[in-house]
């Protein structure tokens, strides 16, 4: 792919920078388009539904690919859990670079870069998690 993260204490830098501004820059790009977790090849989102016939004497139960940027992804009785895309990419970067490793003992990114090449606006994680950490040490040397 020929771009690297610096993954030095990654899961702890996104840990703490949940509320950073860059998630609101992110917002104003994302399209939510889900193209990054579709050519992801460690995203394993699906979503379950139950198709019946018009007669209704035969059901199937369908599962299939989803993207956790869809609105419906997190949807609950009474609406969704990460009702913003900034909430909904967060979610997934945080996902892959830090509570994968929680989970799984290991990174959810392989380094590919699918997720680069077939975002339609550009967003590039290396950047962002690049961004994110240059704007914590900005906020550390303008508070000492």
């Amino acid at each position: 792919m020929g771009r690297k993260i610096d993954i030095s204490e990654i899961k702890e830098l996104l840990y703490r920078n949940y509320d950073n501004e860059r998630w609101d820059e992110l917002e104003k790009r994302c399209l939510a388009c889900g193209n990054c977790t579709m050519a992801c090849p460690t995203c394993f989102c699906s979503k379950v539904e139950d198709v019946t016939d018009l007669t209704g004497d035969h059901a199937e139960r369908w599962r299939e690919w989803d993207s956790c940027y869809t609105m419906d992804f997190s949807y609950i009785h009474g609406g969704s859990v990460r009702p913003t895309i900034r909430s909904r990419y967060r979610q997934w970067l945080v996902h892959k670079l830090a509570t994968w490793l929680d989970q799984f003992g290991t990174s959810g990114c392989v380094g590919c870069g699918r997720c680069v090449t077939w975002c339609p606006v550009g967003i590039d994680l290396t950047e962002e998690v690049q961004l994110i950490r240059d704007s914590e040490k900005q906020k550390e040397t303008t508070h000492d």
